[in-house]
């Protein structure tokens, strides 16, 4: 889980890049290497935070770039912390993978990046240092929550690809439905002030959510337990819209530092595209003819498809034994398409659900297999695959997992600030 900074392209693409162009870090070359921060036990030292400091500012930091230094070495030493309680080591081949998998975004090879750095007074070490934290943490989070322990199910797949607009089409941006808590942070109140931001990180409810904002927040929206109502992901700004949108509905995120004050949201809902209408929507369904109706034959068939089918595809092994012509499966039906009594009542069913109708004095038995957006293949278009999908839904759990796992490790820290 590399960590991905934005603006490193255009840094490398200045002119300003080129060697020698930056002024070498000489007073902290010889200054204070005594340890300015530890992390049960861990020490940070100042030169540390100066050199970590410099890269981010190269990197396109903006802002308090020595505290955002600060704080991302005091996750480095929680996730070697972790890893070292996990019994997890990383060998000098995967660091220097990683090296070069990061120069590589610059289009760079990995000697060329460190040469660059080096012209701007950022050590080989503080470039090792910053990989070797991040790939310490993939292999942690891959402990911790890879082989198989995450399962995402179809259903949940459905409803994704239910709200996907097709590759092609002109994406409408995410909305979130959130909660805030806003913290202020008074100048050498900084300990406190994120004491109570990990409080809030902590919470596992919208309801001790919102008692909390009620408690700790200084926004408008404490007296409404932080709630805020949807928007558009894009109001937000860049730093809170990358935290939010990788949660999980129902959960909070850890603190983010914004400016003058410690953040933490708390996602009620998302909505991943335009609702779909009857112009938009494609269904896919299945039909079974289950007999005369009132007849035991129908009766009997419809028993058995309740029993045996969850999906769709679960139909043909139902109906093997009936003549072919009885079973009809229908792909991404758009509105016009579907016979009027089908038409009338797939919007009330779930994917999976069946129900059964009356057409010429026979049973039939219809069942939603699918729903999602329909697809203008002339113009283009293509639908998102299933795999596709699932990889994208357990890449944004994993990385939820992931960000609840560090704020743990930051409430149950020890930090002192020397």
């Amino acid at each position: 889980m590399m960590r991905h900074f934005p603006s490193l392209l255009g840094w490398v693409l200045t002119a300003g890049l080129a060697l020698g162009t930056a002024a070498p870090l000489q007073a902290q070359a010889t200054g204070d290497f005594a340890p300015a921060i530890t992390v049960n036990g861990l020490a940070i030292s100042g030169y540390e935070i100066a050199q970590r400091a410099r890269f981010m500012e190269l990197l396109g930091a903006t802002g308090d770039v020595r505290k955002m230094a600060e704080e991302a070495l005091i996750d480095d030493r929680l996730q070697g912390w972790k890893a070292q309680s996990l019994g997890i080591s990383v060998s000098r081949e995967a660091v220097t993978r990683g090296m070069a998998e990061f120069a590589a975004r610059a289009n760079l090879s990995a000697e060329d990046f460190l040469k660059a750095l080096a012209g701007a007074g950022v050590e080989a070490q503080t470039y090792r240092d910053f990989v070797t934290s991040g790939v310490i943490w993939r292999e942690v989070v891959k402990t911790t929550y890879g082989g198989g322990r995450i399962q995402i199910s179809d259903a949940e797949i459905d409803r994704a690809l239910a709200h996907e607009a097709p590759k092609g089409a002109e994406p409408e941006p995410p909305k979130v439905l959130i909660s805030e808590i806003v913290i202020r942070n008074f100048p050498g109140r900084d300990a406190e002030t994120m004491a109570k931001a990990r409080k809030a990180a902590a919470a596992k409810t919208e309801a001790e959510f919102a008692a909390l904002a009620k408690e700790l927040s200084s926004a408008k929206s404490a007296g409404q337990g932080g709630r805020l109502d949807w928007m558009p992901v894009t109001a937000l700004p860049p730093e809170v819209r990358e935290t939010v949108l990788g949660l999980r509905p129902g959960r909070a995120s850890a603190p983010v530092e914004t400016p003058n004050s410690v953040s933490v949201f708390f996602l009620r809902g998302l909505d991943e595209g335009a609702p779909l209408t009857p112009q938009t929507v494609a269904q896919g369904y299945a039909t079974l003819l289950l007999g005369a109706s009132g007849s035991p034959e129908a009766a009997g068939w419809r028993a058995k498809a309740e029993a045996d089918a969850q999906r769709c595809d679960d139909l043909y092994s139902v109906a093997a034994q009936l003549p072919p012509e009885r079973l009809e499966r229908v792909e991404a039906a758009r509105a016009g398409q579907i016979p009027a009594d089908i038409a009338r009542v797939l919007p009330r069913m779930d994917i999976g659900e069946m129900t059964v109708l009356t057409r010429g004095g026979n049973d039939v038995l219809v069942m939603l297999c699918d729903r999602g957006r329909a697809i203008n293949a002339a113009v283009g278009e293509t639908g998102p695959s299933r795999e596709g999908t699932r990889d994208q839904l357990l890449n944004a759990r994993v990385g939820a997992l992931a960000d609840r796992l560090l704020a743990q490790l930051r409430a149950e820290a020890v930090i002192v600030r020397k």
